[in-house]
C-alpha cells in the first residue's frame, strides 16, 4: 500500500515538474520573441542611392557616445540604430543656379543676370561634421552673389549684354575668387566651374536701344541714297562733257548735234528685231515723228 501512494506521489511531481518547463519554456520563447521585436523595431537601414553616400550622426538615449561616424555608407545596405540620424550627401557634381535682379553696371544700369555654380563634395564626413546639412545655402551661395556683383561693376551695360569678352572675364574672376574661398574656408568640395549668363538691360533699355538701331539704319541708308546720287550726276555731267566734246570735235552747232542724237535713238529704236518704222520729213527736211509698230507699213517715203 505505501509503495502504491509512493508512486502516485512521484508521478505526481512529475507532473507538475513538467508543468512548470513547458511554461518556463513558453514564457521563456515568448521573451525571446518580445525581446526579438523590441531590438529589431529599435534598428532602421541606410542605404544609399549610386552618387550618394549617407553620415551617420549617432544620438543615443542612455548609452554609448554620440556624434558623427568617421565612415560613411557608401554601398550596399547598413542597418543603425532607430536614434541615429542619416544625412545623405550627393557626391556627384552638383549645379546650384542664382538670379540676379537689378545687378548695378559700371555705368549706372541696373541688369538682370544668371549665374550658375559646379561643385562636387570630397569628404561627405568632413562637409556635415563642419558645415551641416545646408552647407551651400549658409557658406557659399551669399559668397556667389558678391562675387558676381563685384565682377559686374567692373563693365558697362554694353560690354556685358553684347560682348562675350566680357562675360569671360567675368567667369575667369568669380572663378578665381571663388577657389580662393573655398580653400580658406576649408570647405570640403572640389569648384568645377562658374559660369555667368548674358546680362538682361531693362524694357525701356531695350526700346530704346531698338529705336536708336532704327535710327542709324535710316542714317546709313539716306547716306548710300545720297551717294548714289551724287555718283548718278557725276556720270551724267561726264556723259555731257564727253557729248560737248564730240560735237566741238564735229564742228556741230547743237541743234545740228540734238539732230544726230535723234537720228541715232531713231535708228537703235528701228533696228529691234520685229520692228517696223515710218519716217515722216516735213518741208523743212526734218524728221517730226517716229512711228514704231509691229503692224506692216509701206516702205519709208
Amino acid at each position: 500500500m505505501s509503495n502504491y501512494a509512493g508512486s502516485t506521489g512521484n508521478r505526481e511531481s512529475e507532473r507538475k515538474m513538467g508543468a512548470k518547463m513547458k511554461w518556463l519554456i513558453g514564457g521563456g520563447s515568448v521573451l525571446v520573441v518580445f525581446f526579438s521585436v523590441v531590438f529589431f523595431g529599435m534598428l532602421r537601414s541606410a542605404k544609399p542611392d549610386a552618387g550618394h553616400e549617407i553620415v551617420l550622426v549617432h544620438k543615443p538615449l542612455l548609452f554609448g557616445s554620440g556624434g558623427i561616424d568617421p565612415e560613411p555608407v557608401r554601398t550596399g545596405q547598413q542597418y543603425i540604430w532607430w536614434t541615429t540620424e542619416g544625412v545623405d550627401v550627393d557626391v556627384q557634381p552638383q549645379q546650384f543656379e542664382v538670379k540676379f535682379d537689378d545687378l548695378m553696371s559700371s555705368d549706372g544700369v541696373p541688369l538682370d543676370f544668371d549665374s550658375v555654380i559646379r561643385l562636387q563634395v570630397t569628404d561627405s564626413v568632413a562637409l556635415i561634421k563642419n558645415f551641416g546639412p545646408k552647407w551651400y545655402e549658409k557658406n557659399v551661395e551669399s559668397v556667389l552673389k558678391n562675387r558676381v556683383r563685384q565682377a559686374v561693376r567692373q563693365h558697362g551695360m554694353n560690354e556685358t549684354a553684347i560682348s562675350t569678352v566680357a562675360i569671360e572675364e567675368i567667369d575667369a574672376a568669380v572663378s578665381e575668387a571663388m577657389a580662393q574661398y573655398l580653400e580658406g574656408a576649408q570647405l570640403p568640395v572640389r569648384l568645377i566651374d562658374v559660369t555667368v549668363g548674358k546680362a538682361n538691360p531693362p524694357d525701356a533699355i531695350k526700346t530704346q536701344r531698338v529705336e536708336t538701331a532704327a535710327q542709324e539704319q535710316r542714317k546709313t541708308t539716306e547716306a548710300k541714297r545720297d551717294q548714289a546720287e551724287k555718283s548718278r550726276k557725276a556720270a551724267e555731267q561726264s556723259r555731257a562733257e564727253a557729248d560737248n566734246a564730240y560735237r566741238n570735235a564735229m564742228g556741230l552747232s547743237p541743234e545740228l548735234f540734238v539732230a544726230l542724237e535723234a537720228v541715232k535713238m531713231q535708228r537703235e529704236v528701228c533696228a529691234t528685231s520685229g520692228a517696223h518704222c515710218s519716217f515722216i520729213i516735213g518741208d523743212t527736211g526734218r524728221v517730226v515723228p517716229t512711228i514704231n509698230t509691229d503692224q506692216p507699213t509701206s516702205p519709208a517715203q
